[in-house]
């Protein structure tokens, strides 16, 4: 099989190359250990030894692999040893030990064993074993065998001696690799495995497949050019975590094929055509199957005598390519190897086979459950009028047990289906015509998350409908439409559309259509700022609901409602209203009504600077879309980002960033809903390369959140590389992107303002000190342009309501700012906005605490430095802020503040690990050599490094390694002798 490309990445390794280099660590001490790498063709057993042997060669060992290859029964022996004795040869640091033993020599050039009695085998084994512990002598060694599962009888012999006799107890390392997928039964390498795992030198390391996560980084680090994320998404499905299979896979993209590309179909079939026939007929008939297949279906389906097909699954299953279920059931190892197989079916072979499984699984009954394998098995075999029919009984099915993503799969495949059908062959009954059918698509790919596949499917709704269409299907059309096109902020359409809806129905008699048409024409009115017209209908809308017992219309209306009470959702009026709201969704059964109903009430706390009460709304949130199929839905996306700040505003950073990982495992296209605030974790925690991963969320096209958490990323990184003119573009062109068709800016932009005016006034306050006046002036009128945006929209945010405690906060950081770019740091104004974030947001308050700090230091007010100071120092070291940490260090040593800690108490001060970080940074070892001995990355040694720095007061590694010898914190390390 080709190897992976040794130019791709190592990603999703970090377990086992740390336990690599171990390995070699105590080899070069001359304890070392043998490890054979197991794994499955493709898995990357190659690149994790390729990075291995990097690492140990730029520790200063000598590396050196042999190769075994696969020829068939004719294999030359000693293949990989005789490689092996070729790199050493070449090198003249071996000679003489080559001369040493001029047994092995025997080995070099035919290639042929040469050795024919045991007594010279044993000559042979003894001088390889004698060759390998000299050259180790003369630099720590790591031997490389590669593909040991096509080694000859002899190079397995001659390994089984050298890890029996010992010679890992020179500075010696042997990493052996096999793949596990080709040991059948038989497999002559099997005896030899159960051997050597027993030995007390030799472990076994399994590279299992890449998660998800790590092949979507895989791909995208091997593509130069942006991906789309679906086209991303179906690599990752389709590769299983292999990563030469998502090479392959990714250098197919945009050929036009969607099947197997051709180099990996011929890879994947190599194992299959060794089968006997029999096996081979089988798993054809189980490719057709899918990838899993109950052994009574397939007996029926291949018509094989049960003996003849238990022979034949013994053979696939021996040779890996099927995988023994515990419910009687077979499945193929990897679903790429089925796609091979099927593909290369005859298409007459193909559509028999199909149709045998189709009546199959009929004349079992039309169980629900088997409605969507049925309707696959009946298209393929083209009987498209039971395709279509199971089709829409497997929609149905998904729809009850919650799965809207499927559900809506299955409806657009009966609408495919729906033309090729005859009018007498389709289904019977309104509710499955051709435009029915469509809504029912459109509000299952909005359940899914699919919000512009919902607007389409809404639109080719419309465009289906006839002259002498129904007015009520009309209007459903039109505010399904308008619905759809709000959640995705085309605002002035869906207004147009919902207009539309509410004129094409009377309003008397009334009728639940005309109750959700105006209760969609409120939303939409109040989107686009006709806040009477809203407020009028919704009035007449929710005395209609009740009266027709509408519950869930007239819930949405009561939602809709509050946001005209006295402070919207956050007053009590508002929120008793919610309540109401919530508890008559909950009652109807509507899933999404009741989720509108929680957000909101989430969002009212949250706005409230009521922080615990609302992670209970959240929580219920998502248990709510978990039971209903629709945590892809809006609401309950939004309810899970709004959980994530919540942690993190509450400074429970390692729990928000536990929880933003394991949501994006569940919901992995989710974008800026997931990763939003873990990224702001690791900002703070001075991870620069949060900004590149935040360039990555405006990939693609634009999507609100995303750019939203790119834009606070991106120009708070700007701030604190104290960059004001890309601070200041990424503020501007965030909200530019962000507000609406209405010209509504967001809520946003407060934050947005004060982040970009911190770097504003850096610059501000270098101009002065280098006596730059022009400099100065017009930092500081970019300032006031901010500080008026903020202003501005903190006074009229959303509803025309003053922002909550949060935006005040933010706006009182944007005034101190703004203060401190035009006349230097105010002590009164960052006193204010310390109290402002006092509402629960621990980080910002404490970057408040520190510009309070600084200005009490500018007016001379120490002591009172001093105390926020500590505050400061306490809280960014509970949070791992270490960027806040180095500031408030640099501060006290500035100001000389009275807090700065004494040389006695720095011992203590120090972790155990930063201790041994200081001792290897005393023998004046870099960051990546720190990481190496201490088995962390290089990134986590600088960590530390910067930690030490600012403990001891010390303004680089030198003065921090004169300042702990002075204070004995470490003690200089004897010379050696000579």
């Amino acid at each position: 099989m080709p190897q992976a490309s040794s130019l791709a990445p190592v990603v999703g390794r970090d377990a086992e190359l740390a336990r690599l280099s171990g390995v070699l660590e105590r080899a070069r001490a001359g304890e070392a250990r043998a490890v054979l790498l197991a794994g499955d063709a493709g898995v990357g057993k190659t690149r994790v030894l390729d990075e291995a042997g990097k690492r140990a060669a730029e520790a200063g060992m000598t590396v050196v692999t042999g190769h075994c290859v696969d020829l068939g029964d004719v294999g030359l022996p000693y293949l990989p040893f005789t490689e092996i004795l070729g790199v050493l040869a070449a090198d003249p640091r071996f000679a003489d030990s080559l001369a040493a033993h001029p047994v092995v020599e025997r080995l070099l050039g035919a290639g042929t064993d040469s050795v024919r009695d045991v007594d010279g085998r044993l000559r042979l084994f003894e001088g390889m074993a004698g060759l390998l512990a000299d050259v180790a002598g003369t630099a720590p060694l790591l031997l490389v065998l590669e593909d040991l599962h096509w080694a000859d009888q002899s190079s397995r012999d001659l390994l089984r001696f050298l890890l029996g006799r010992g010679v890992l107890r020179r500075r010696l390392a042997v990493f052996a690799s096999y793949r596990a997928d080709d040991l059948h039964r038989r497999h002559p390498l099997r005896p030899l495995l159960a051997e050597l795992v027993r030995l007390p030198v030799v472990e076994r390391l399994e590279l299992r497949p890449l998660t998800d996560p790590d092949v979507d980084r895989l791909v995208r680090a091997l593509e130069r050019r942006p991906l789309p994320d679906a086209t991303v998404r179906r690599i990752v499905e389709r590769a299983e975590g292999n990563a030469f299979y998502a090479e392959e896979l990714l250098a197919a993209t945009g050929t036009g094929s969607g099947g197997v590309p051709s180099g990996l179909a011929d890879v994947l079939l190599i194992r299959f055509e060794q089968l006997s026939d029999t096996a081979q007929q089988v798993l054809r008939t189980a490719a057709v199957a899918g990838r899993r297949v109950e052994h009574d279906l397939l007996r029926e389906a291949v018509g094989l005598p049960e003996a003849e097909l238990e022979s034949a699954l013994r053979e696939a299953v021996g040779r890996q390519l099927l995988v023994a279920g515990d419910d009687d059931t077979y499945s193929f190892r990897h679903a790429l190897a089925r796609e091979a197989v099927y593909a290369d079916l005859l298409p007459g072979e193909r559509a028999r086979l199909h149709g045998a499984f189709a009546r199959l699984l009929s004349g079992r009954g039309r169980r629900p459950e088997s409605a969507a394998e049925r309707a696959h098995h009946y298209r393929e075999s083209h009987d498209l009028a039971e395709a279509l029919a199971a089709s829409l009984e497997a929609a149905d099915h998904a729809q009850r047990v919650g799965a809207p993503a499927e559900e809506q799969r299955h409806l657009e495949t009966a609408l495919d289906l729906w033309p090729a059908v005859l009018p007498e062959a389709r289904p019977a009954g309104a509710a499955v015509g051709r435009v029915p059918l469509t809504l029912r698509a459109s509000a299952a790919a909005a359940h899914a998350g699919e919000l512009h596949r919902a607007v389409s499917l809404s639109r080719s709704a419309l465009a289906d409908l006839g002259q002498d269409a129904d007015s009520e299907l009309a209007a459903r059309v039109r505010y399904t439409l308008a619905g759809n096109l709000l959640s995705v902020d085309s605002l002035t359409a869906a207004f147009a559309y919902s207009s539309e809806a509410l004129a094409m129905i009377p309003e008397d008699p009334p009728s639940r259509t005309w109750v959700w048409a105006a209760a969609t024409h409120v939303m939409a009115a109040r989107y686009v700022g006709e806040n009477d017209t809203a407020l009028k209908v919704a009035r007449r809308a929710v005395e209609v609901a009740e009266r027709l017992h509408v519950t869930d219309a007239q819930a949405d209306l009561l939602i809709s409602l509050s946001g005209f009470d006295p402070g919207g959702r956050r007053g009590a009026p508002g929120r008793e209203r919610l309540l109401t709201a919530r508890d008559l969704a909950a009652r109807s059964g509507n899933a999404a009504v009741e989720l509108r109903a929680l957000f909101n009430l989430a969002m009212g706390c949250y706005e409230n600077g009521e922080l615990a009460e609302c992670l209970p709304w959240l929580t219920e949130g998502q248990d709510r879309a978990r039971r209903a199929g629709l945590l892809s839905s809006p609401y309950p996306l939004e309810m899970r980002y709004l959980r994530l700040v919540v942690l993190h505003v509450l400074g429970r950073w390692d729990e928000c960033v536990r929880a933003a990982r394991a949501d994006a495992e569940v919901l992995p296209a989710a974008g800026g809903y997931t990763v939003g605030p873990a990224l702001y974790v690791a900002l703070a925690r001075g991870d620069l390369s949060a900004a590149d991963r935040a360039h990555a969320l405006l990939e693609g096209p634009f999507d609100w959140m995303a750019t939203l958490v790119a834009g606070l990323v991106l120009t708070d990184a700007a701030a604190l590389r104290r960059d004001p003119e890309e601070a200041v573009r990424r503020a501007r062109s965030t909200v530019a992107a962000l507000t609406d068709e209405a010209g509504t800016r967001p809520d946003v932009a407060v934050r947005l303002a004060a982040l970009a005016l911190a770097a504003l006034a850096d610059a501000a306050a270098e101009s002065r000190l280098t006596g730059d006046a022009a400099g100065e002036r017009r930092w500081v009128e970019t300032a006031t342009e901010l500080v008026e945006l903020a202003r501005d929209i903190a006074a009229h945010g959303e509803d025309a309501t003053p922002q909550g405690p949060e935006g005040q906060a933010w706006l009182a950081r944007a005034e101190a700012e703004w203060v401190r770019a035009g006349s230097g740091p105010d002590p009164a104004a960052w006193s204010r906005a310390v109290a402002a974030f006092g509402y629960g947001d621990v980080y910002e308050r404490t970057r408040c605490r520190l510009r309070y700090a600084e200005a009490l230091v500018a007016a001379g007010r120490r002591e009172e430095a001093a105390v926020q100071a500590r505050e400061v120092r306490e809280t960014a070291d509970r949070l791992g802020a270490v960027p806040l940490r180095e500031q408030v260090d640099a501060l006290v040593r500035r100001g000389r503040l009275a807090d700065a800690p004494d040389a006695g108490d720095r011992a203590g001060v120090l972790t155990a690990r930063e201790q041994d970080v200081l001792r290897l940074l005393a023998l004046g070892r870099s960051n990546r050599q720190i990481g190496e001995e201490l088995f962390i990355s290089g990134k986590t040694a600088s960590v530390h490094v910067s930690n030490i720095l600012a403990k001891l007061g010390a303004s680089s590694r030198g003065e921090a390694v004169a300042v702990a010898y002075r204070e004995g914190l470490i003690t200089p390390q004897p010379s050696s002798p000579g």
